[in-house]
C-alpha cells in the first residue's frame, strides 16, 4: 500500500502537470479533472494506512516533465497509469480498490485520446501574454512563482496530512479550507509558470515539515509566513503596477485571500489554546 501511496503521488503531480503544459482547452479541463480523482486515490489509500496503523510518508521520486510535444507526457502518464493497475492488487479493501480501478481503466482510455501539440511551457520566454514587464518585474516575478508555487504544494501536503490524522470536525473544517485554498493558489501560480515557459514540478517535502508534534507552534510559524506572504503579494502588486493593471489586480486578489488565511489560522489556534486550557 505504501508504495500504491507513492505512485499515486507521483500520477496525480504528472498528470497535473501535463494539465499545465496544454493549449487545448478540452485536453486542459479533462487533465485538470482527472489529477483531482487522482489527489482523491492518493487520499482514500492515505486513509486506508491509517486505519490499518501502517506507517507510511509523502517521499517521492523525481518526476521529469520538460519535454517538447504533448504525447510524451500522455504516453508517460499511460505507464504510470498501468503501473498502478498492477499495484492496486496490494489494496485489502475491495470495494476501494475496484473503484480506484475503475476509475484508472476510464482514464488510461480518455487520456490515450488526448490530442497531440507542440509544449511551450520550458521555452524560458518568460513573457505573461502581451503584458510588457521590465526586467526588474520579470525578476521578482518569475522569483515568486518558483516559491510560492513549491509553498502552496508544502501547504497542500501539510494540512491534508493533518487533517487525515485528525477526528476534530472544527479544525478539519479549517484544514480543508486552507488545501482548497493551496489548490487554488498552486493552480494559478503553475499555469502563469507556464505561459511564462518556466514551469516546474516542486521539490519533495520532507516529514519534519507535515508530521507536525506542536500544533500551537505550527500554527504561530503559519501567521507569521502568511503574513510575510502577504507582504511579498503586496511588493509584487507594486512591482508590475507601472507595467500592469492586470497583474497587480491579481496579486492584490491573494493578498487579500492570504487575510482569510491569517484569520483562519488564527481561529485553530485559539481553538487549540483553549482546548489545552479547559483540560
Amino acid at each position: 500500500m505504501k508504495k500504491l501511496l507513492e505512485k499515486t503521488h507521483e500520477a496525480w503531480l504528472a498528470t497535473l502537470m501535463t494539465a499545465f503544459m496544454a493549449k487545448n482547452a478540452k485536453s486542459k479541463q479533462t487533465l485538470f479533472e482527472f489529477s483531482d480523482i487522482m489527489f482523491r486515490h492518493f487520499t482514500w489509500i492515505e486513509h486506508d494506512l491509517i486505519v490499518r496503523g501502517m506507517d507510511y510518508d509523502y517521499d517521492r521520486d523525481h518526476i521529469p516533465i520538460k519535454v517538447e510535444r504533448l504525447k510524451t507526457m500522455t504516453d508517460n502518464l499511460l505507464s504510470r497509469i498501468s503501473d498502478l493497475e498492477l499495484l492496486t492488487i496490494e489494496c485489502e479493501d475491495e470495494n476501494l480498490r475496484h473503484r480506484i480501478e475503475s476509475d484508472l481503466s476510464y482514464i488510461s482510455k480518455v487520456i490515450a485520446s488526448i490530442p497531440d501539440e507542440s509544449v511551450e511551457a520550458f521555452d524560458m520566454n518568460r513573457k505573461y501574454g502581451d503584458v510588457e514587464l521590465s526586467r526588474e518585474a520579470t525578476d521578482a516575478l518569475t522569483l515568486f512563482l518558483f516559491e510560492e508555487s513549491y509553498k502552496e504544494y508544502e501547504l497542500i501536503m501539510i494540512y491534508n496530512y493533518l487533517k487525515a490524522h485528525s477526528d476534530d470536525e472544527f479544525i478539519n473544517r479549517i484544514f480543508q479550507i486552507m488545501v482548497d485554498e493551496s489548490f487554488f493558489h498552486l493552480r494559478s501560480f503553475c499555469q502563469m509558470m507556464s505561459d511564462m515557459g518556466i514551469l516546474g514540478v516542486p521539490r519533495v517535502i520532507h516529514r519534519s515539515l507535515y508530521s507536525v508534534e506542536d500544533m500551537e507552534s505550527f500554527l504561530r510559524d503559519g501567521i507569521e509566513e502568511e503574513t510575510a506572504a502577504k507582504e511579498q503579494c503586496r511588493e509584487l502588486s507594486d512591482a508590475v503596477a507601472a507595467d500592469s493593471e492586470e497583474l497587480a489586480s491579481f496579486f492584490d486578489f491573494i493578498n487579500y485571500q492570504e487575510s482569510y488565511h491569517i484569520d483562519l489560522m488564527k481561529e485553530a489556534l485559539e481553538y487549540y489554546t483553549s482546548s489545552k486550557s479547559d483540560k
